[in-house]
């Protein structure tokens, strides 16, 4: 009797085999020639040789399409196991979406502004975003991110901010140093959660693959292979802002994003964000994006709100 062995690669078992190996009962009925058993992340089958080659085809896809998705269930087994090769994993406008997020949810750009982000960091090794809170920057940035991790255009992802306090002290926060900085982290986490189910994130935090640091963790690293995006960068001085973009290593990306209206240096500091937008402007490569408040996809209030404070930032 022939023996096929298939892991599981980064795919956490209970969500793929479903509540109480619900899926693997409903794979196990279209092959009754076959003897499956899955423990944990692998799974064997047992049987002739051809039939475990078309078994194990199908089941890769159906792999791949979780991979894609976060999610299979039994129409999606029937499609792929029935179905031909083209009649799967075809969708029209697939080319706009960037991520298949936590179940199913799809992530992809919601404005025109946000998908010339998305052509232009495509396009260019090192992009600015720059534009107003709820603009969707960060969110965007992050799902390209993962979207170049799954399809291995990189090998990890690293997060960055700088740690300023916005009108609190942080030395006076409780708890130790990561303690104290997780706060001024935590958009990325709510970021990454939306786009990768909670045991992957966490093993992929635990392996270094996503990496989220203060941008002070930075200096002196050569960052390689990755896609690393520095976060609020409007709250970089010149020295932070140098320091940074002369980490970028090969096959990586860098994408800075920030609201030069937001900058909570102290006075008379200048801000490395703003700075920079002058200072690179002009050299080949290093793209340039502009959000406004037409790529607000917060709450509608939010576009008010800034529109109500532009005109008391006016007056003064």
């Amino acid at each position: 009797m022939n023996e096929r062995t298939i892991e599981l690669v980064d795919i956490a078992p209970k969500d793929f085999w479903g509540a109480q190996d619900i899926h693997l009962e409903t794979i196990k009925k279209y092959y009754p020639k076959l003897k499956i058993v899955a423990r944990g992340t692998t799974l064997k089958a047992f049987g002739e040789k051809e039939v475990l080659d078309e078994f194990e085809n199908r089941f890769n896809r159906l792999l791949v399409h979780f991979s894609r998705y976060n999610r299979i269930d039994n129409n999606v087994i029937e499609r792929v196991i029935e179905g031909e090769h083209h009649q799967t994993e075809r969708m029209s406008d697939m080319d706009k979406i960037l991520v298949h997020g936590v179940a199913g949810k799809i992530i992809k750009a919601m404005t025109p502004n946000q998908q010339i982000l998305v052509d232009t960091v495509t396009k260019n090794d090192m992009v600015f975003a720059v534009g107003p809170a709820g603009t969707g920057k960060t969110y965007t940035g992050v799902a390209m991110a993962v979207k170049a991790l799954k399809e291995k255009q990189v090998k990890r992802i690293i997060l960055t901010r700088p740690a300023v306090e916005a009108g609190e002290n942080l030395g006076f926060l409780p708890g130790d140093m990561k303690e104290k900085l997780d706060p001024y982290m935590q958009p990325l986490y709510d970021a990454l959660r939306d786009m990768l189910p909670n045991e992957k994130l966490e093993d992929y935090m635990l392996k270094g693959i996503i990496q989220i640091a203060p941008l002070a963790f930075m200096r002196g690293r050569t960052l390689d292979h990755a896609f690393v995006i520095l976060d609020e960068a409007q709250n970089t001085t010149h020295s932070q802002m140098k320091m940074f973009l002369t980490r970028m290593g090969k096959s990586a990306k860098f994408m800075i994003t920030g609201d030069p209206g937001q900058v909570d240096l102290p006075r008379r500091t200048i801000s490395g964000l703003k700075e920079a937008l002058l200072v690179l402007k002009d050299v080949e490569g290093i793209g340039i994006v502009y959000l406004d408040d037409k790529d607000i996809v917060r709450h509608r209030l939010v576009k008010k709100v800034i529109d109500a404070y532009k005109q008391i930032e006016n007056i003064e």
